[in-house]
């Protein structure tokens, strides 16, 4: 995994490639960039679709993404999280299934994080997106919440694999230290490394989960420890054992959703 950082006068434009793991090539789940923009053109943000695709063989999805849709009228009571989901969604479409992990139960996830009281964000993100353009487009939806006036602690990020490193981004480009985020099943010592060496810092409140016989991630220590002092305002690790790896994050396991409920609690 690569990040590359080129600063301009107003603004910091970041590369996130995606990092290959030999064994699970097909269903590595981390973020992949285009080329930055030029100082002279506009970057347009990415058309998102909510049309899913359907694999051969498969039942029809009945999940209606557009109960999940950014709202159109903004409540600062309320409280708002973002739930960005892994590659395999992006690379099948919906329904999504691995032959290691079995399907990706999307909707049962969406709707067992909506039942917590919170207007659940999210879409199907399309394949081979640009990552940094789409990083954009979160921190944007963030930055609006946080202009019709809802508590940046009433405002949680959470990312699955490829989806947690894309959360890493909007941490690092929203720069606020009360936001919430977690990143579930991203941080392998490779990506660590090149965090580390590009310095990407983490802003907010950052929890990271992921399973100890996970062989695509591990601990996220080594970035806690970059971002100590700079953005990050507390930040804690939970190592599961449920034995699955990377498949816990297909479904809504109580094991991550519980301390992620917690997490967002607790300011």
């Amino acid at each position: 995994m690569l990040f590359a950082k080129i600063f301009g006068q107003s603004a910091i434009i970041i590369l996130f490639a995606a990092f290959i793991t030999a064994c699970k090539s097909a269903q590595s789940e981390t973020p992949i960039a285009s080329a930055p923009a030029t100082a002279e053109s506009t970057p347009t943000l990415p058309t998102i679709t909510t049309i899913p695709t359907v694999t051969p063989g498969q039942p029809s999805p009945t999940l209606n993404l557009s109960d999940y849709a950014f709202p159109e009228f903004i409540d600062p009571a309320k409280r708002y999280m973002f739930y960005l989901h892994g590659k395999i969604i992006e690379d099948q479409g919906i329904p999504a299934i691995s032959p290691d992990f079995g399907e990706y139960e999307y909707g049962a996830i969406l709707e067992k994080l909506n039942e917590y009281g919170f207007i659940v964000i999210s879409e199907q993100r399309p394949k081979d997106i640009d990552s940094m353009e789409y990083t954009r487009r979160i921190s944007e939806q963030a930055k609006s919440l946080l202009l019709a006036g809802v508590p940046a602690k009433n405002i949680t990020v959470v990312g699955a694999s490829k989806g947690g490193g894309i959360a890493i981004l909007v941490a690092h480009l929203l720069e606020n230290k009360d936001t919430n985020f977690v990143i579930m099943a991203i941080c392998s010592p490779e990506t660590v490394a090149e965090l580390i060496q590009n310095q990407i810092f983490l802003y907010g409140n950052v929890l990271s989960i992921y399973d100890s016989t996970d062989e695509l991630a591990g601990s996220c220590q080594g970035l806690f420890s970059l971002s100590e002092g700079r953005g990050i305002s507390r930040y804690d690790e939970v190592v599961l054992n449920v034995g699955t790896g990377h498949g816990i994050l297909y479904k809504p396991l109580d094991e991550w959703i519980t301390p992620l409920i917690e997490w967002t609690s607790n300011p």
